[in-house]
């Protein structure tokens, strides 16, 4: 039965639509609609979430749906689903249904034809889990493709070429990451610190100016400790930058930039895990953005610090 209720969440989430679309998706664009979709659906309430995952749930049931199917099936309106697309960025329900055709049509057609949702169980074969794995990190690797926006990646690396000192903050699995960044960014001259313990990560923050850079990791944007040592970092002038999964999240809305990242979660690996690639193609297309922006720098660095540890590698055909 259709329900006639007045979302009163729906005014809001209409009014916010815009500021999704700065933070990652860019309006109107087929690619990547489920992915936005998907990452708009935490902060939608009532009737507008129920679509969201209605949509999400069976995306090639919706994009064959006339709008009353759609409401019908997710327990909502018409009204409901003309204010949800509007939510999402799109001018109707004509372009959201195209935008999810075009999608799955794209999946098919790739090959994407594992069951990625589906449970891992104890005798499934390697292979089997192998293929899961590999179709689960492909997809959120293009979801995450789409979200991204790369004017908010080209600010961060010019910030990044151009700072003194670049602060990169972290906790547990986020941690990891943030390690890999300043390595890389270290190998071509940068001077990059990773920090994960909070009393340690504040004291640095707090000798950050105006100029410097702090990066913070974290996929639900809620890992209190990242948020803190981010907020102290822009309190003292720094430029903030935020790695996370959703754009509504505390540490985007405390970042002066928000480079987003799509998951796809599968047995044993839930969202906070399955995250991982994903964050680290963002990091590597900021990294060699850096790179670009300090070429002769970056390449000398690079040249210099191979050759200092390559006394340390074994002679070729050498025993070992």
């Amino acid at each position: 039965m259709v329900d006639h209720e007045v979302d009163t969440t729906a005014e809001t989430a209409v009014a916010d639509a815009d500021g999704f679309d700065r933070r990652g998706a860019r309006a109107g664009a087929a690619d990547g609609v489920l992915a936005r979709v998907r990452a708009g659906a935490d902060d939608l309430t009532g009737a507008l979430r129920r679509v969201a995952e209605h949509v999400l749930s069976d995306p090639e049931a919706a994009a064959r749906a006339t709008i009353v199917e759609l409401a019908e099936r997710s327990g909502t309106s018409p009204a409901t689903i003309t204010r949800f697309c509007r939510a999402m960025g799109f001018e109707g329900y004509a372009d959201l249904r195209l935008g999810i055709a075009a999608e799955t049509g794209r999946a098919r057609l790739a090959g994407w034809t594992v069951d990625i949702g589906r449970e891992i169980q104890p005798g499934d074969p390697l292979r089997r889990v192998l293929d899961q794995i590999i179709a689960a990190d492909t997809r959120a690797m293009h979801d995450t493709a789409a979200l991204l926006d790369l004017a908010e990646v080209e600010r961060a690396a010019v910030a990044i070429a151009g700072a003194s000192r670049v602060n990169i903050f972290g906790a547990s699995g986020s941690a990891l990451v943030g390690e890999e960044m300043q390595f890389m960014l270290h190998r071509i001259g940068v001077a990059a610190w990773a920090w994960s313990d909070v009393h340690e990560g504040l004291a640095s923050a707090a000798l950050l100016r105006v100029g410097d850079v702090a990066l913070g990791v974290s996929h639900s944007g809620q890992t209190r400790e990242t948020i803190e040592m981010l907020a102290e970092a822009g309190s003292r002038g720094a430029t903030t930058v935020a790695v996370t999964g959703f754009p509504r999240s505390p540490l985007a809305e405390l970042a002066d930039i928000a480079l987003l990242t799509a998951s796809r979660a599968t047995t044993f690996r839930p969202d906070a895990l399955s995250a991982r690639h994903p964050q680290l193609v963002v990091l590597d297309l900021l990294y060699i953005a850096v790179a670009q922006r300090t070429h002769d720098r970056a390449h000398a660095a690079l040249r210099r610090t191979a050759q200092a540890v390559d006394g340390h590698k074994s002679a070729k055909g050498a025993n070992t």
